[in-house]
């Protein structure tokens, strides 16, 4: 029988060393065939007993064991790799944890299309030959479109001749079209020239009708939500509309997002929040056109009134979001109009009434906290996060390796159950309250490491955006600045490596709508005449003055520890009246409660400048 060495090898798959160990390499399966062939995309882990692989970008996906030949990973492969925990019997749950309810066919087969509904869609230049592809059928007068997951029937949805909607009853919702894409993605094709590259490309639009259009004009890589638009853009990860990706996770790997959504309030608000869970980066924007007076409603509006070649410009003139270069004023109006309207981007409170008054936590913004060495930059950070966390539902991805993850979710259990988690003179966290904040810390956090290399902010902010793609983030911590990899372009200076890390961080924030947080510490500090040291300045942020420069929020974390308080001072607020002003709010830790409390003092303090 052949060792796991042997059939890893006679697979292409040669590594520099055979101990248990984690390695990235180029894959044997696909590597050769690509653009970027020395990309190393294969994830290869040596066990004890096994070697495991899995490939992020062909998705090839096996193992091999000393005792036995290769099996076959599920596709809950990537979960299990990104969570570290590989299971050597290849005994892996679904991916899809929530089974989908099958709806029994032999109850809907017998139906036809009626021939006043094949003369409907023909007036919509709907062909019967889509209709056949797509199985639509009619029933009780309504047109009816069975929507397909993983090859089964999972829900039906009626469409009456006055234009009202209904589905099944408790049907498993998922994206229509879905099956169609999978297939179109794992072929590989070349989209009939339409793309230079060969990518994950998919179109998403707003209604069924929107999805036959765009197969009558060429395309298979299109999806519709069975709920349609929402009449406002809430960005809620939780929002019922979008469950309808939990089947379908896999579509968060998409490297290109054509979004050609209704021309109207609706569509508007659904682009919205497609950006907003795909990001700006890979997203492109549809615009129907305009025919004399009248301006084309969606996909099947514009096959109707013009043809599939008119169908097809659109869509590959498709815009990126925002339009890069240049941008007129008109552009802009409706932003301009948010503001004036009072309709723009609010900030969140703190959790902490008298904080509000200096600091409110602004997404798209980058926040800069500092301070003298354990005084409680990141403790007190950690409770502005867990307040939003319950307050608002919001999530986060942290990395924080200067303390270890199981420490860190301990000190976030110890504010989540306002109880010290150790044996003490004070109860400690009881092992109900320790399960329910474990199952709500990980609603709300996920842990950015890398066990291998110190990594760059790049390796950073790439997991994040996999964080806002898959859980819908809403912040990222770095705590400290220099865990991250000093490594650098050795022709820039230190401040400006510090300048280009700052820049990305801000660029991420503004175009995944979320808020950073960075903390970094001051150079050495010296005592004044009374021995003390001061709070110090942004410009005492070791590195650079670039940190006071481009921060939109200075805040600096400040203990006394005579008198056992903890101060908290904004330094700089870059749109003051919107989410802060300058100034100073004194705090106590409970050290029963392990929270931070707000202290009513005269030293308390807000000024506008």
């Amino acid at each position: 029988m052949k060792s796991k060495i042997e059939r890893a090898n006679e697979l292409g798959i040669y590594l520099p060393h055979y101990n248990n160990y984690d390695h990235r390499i180029t894959c044997p399966n696909c590597s050769k065939t690509r653009r970027k062939k020395n990309d190393n995309c294969l994830s290869v882990t040596v066990t004890h007993d096994a070697i495991l692989w899995f490939c992020h970008h062909c998705e090839w996906q096996g193992g091999a064991k000393d005792i036995s030949h290769v099996s076959t990973f599920s596709s809950n492969i990537k979960k299990s790799w990104s969570n570290r925990h590989l299971n050597t019997s290849f005994e892996i749950e679904n991916y899809n944890n929530k089974k989908a309810k099958v709806i029994p066919i032999a109850s809907h087969d017998n139906h036809k299309l009626s021939d006043s509904a094949k003369l409907w869609l023909n007036n919509r230049k709907i062909s019967s030959e889509t209709a056949e592809t797509f199985k639509l059928f009619t029933k009780d007068n309504k047109l009816c479109f069975p929507y397909y997951l993983d090859g089964e029937l999972v829900n039906i949805k009626y469409r009456t001749k006055d234009k009202k909607f209904l589905q099944e009853k408790n049907a498993t919702k998922c994206l229509y079209n879905i099956d169609m894409l999978k297939k179109h993605w794992d072929n590989n094709p070349d989209y009939e020239d339409h793309v230079p590259e060969r990518t994950k490309s998919i179109i998403i639009v707003e209604g069924e009708m929107d999805v036959l259009a765009l197969y009558e004009a060429g395309y298979k890589n299109v999806v519709s939500l069975p709920d349609g638009a929402p009449q406002t853009a809430k960005y809620d990860v939780n929002d019922k509309r979008f469950q309808v990706f939990e089947h379908s996770k896999w579509i968060f790997d998409a490297d290109e997002v054509i979004v050609a959504t209704d021309n109207d309030h609706n569509g508007k608000a659904l682009k919205l929040e497609l950006i907003h869970r795909f990001g700006k980066d890979i997203c492109k924007v549809v615009t129907f056109p305009r025919i004399d007076d009248y301006q084309c409603k969606d996909a099947n509006d514009c096959l109707i009134e013009n043809d599939a070649q008119v169908l097809r410009e659109c869509i590959e003139n498709a815009e990126e979001f925002p339009v890069s270069g240049l941008h007129s004023v008109k552009e802009y109006h409706q932003s301009v109009q948010n503001i004036y309207d009072g309709n723009e981007q609010k900030p969140f409170s703190t959790g902490f009434y008298n904080l509000d008054n200096i600091y409110k936590v602004m997404p798209s913004t980058f926040n800069l906290i500092t301070g003298i060495p354990n005084h409680g930059k990141s403790n007190f950070l950690d409770q502005i996060l867990l307040n939003l966390a319950e307050n608002y539902n919001w999530s986060f991805a942290v990395f924080s390796p200067e303390h270890s993850t199981p420490n860190h979710i301990r000190r976030l259990l110890e504010k989540r159950c306002r109880k010290p988690f150790d044996i003490g003179i004070n109860a400690r966290i009881t092992q109900e309250e320790l399960n329910e904040g474990i199952e709500f810390l990980d609603k709300h956090f996920r842990f950015i490491e890398n066990t291998e290399e110190i990594p760059n902010i790049e390796f950073i902010l790439t997991k994040a955006k996999l964080a806002k793609r898959r859980f819908g983030i809403n912040g990222l911590v770095i705590d400290p600045f220099n865990q991250i990899s000093p490594d650098r372009d050795y022709s820039k200076r230190e401040d400006e490596h510090i300048r280009d890390i700052i820049a990305k961080c801000q660029q991420f924030a503004r175009n995944h709508n979320i808020v950073v947080w960075m903390v970094a510490h001051p150079h050495k500090l010296h005592r004044n005449e009374n021995g003390v040291i001061p709070p110090p300045d942004l410009y005492q942020v070791s590195g650079s003055a670039h940190w006071a420069n481009m921060a939109d929020v200075g805040m600096v974390v400040h203990r006394d520890f005579e008198e056992d308080t903890t101060k908290i001072i904004t330094r700089k607020i870059r749109e003051q009246g919107v989410y802060g002003n300058i100034g100073q709010v004194l705090f106590k830790f409970n050290n029963i409660k392990r929270i931070y409390e707000e202290v009513e003092t005269n030293e308390n303090t807000s000024y506008r400048y």
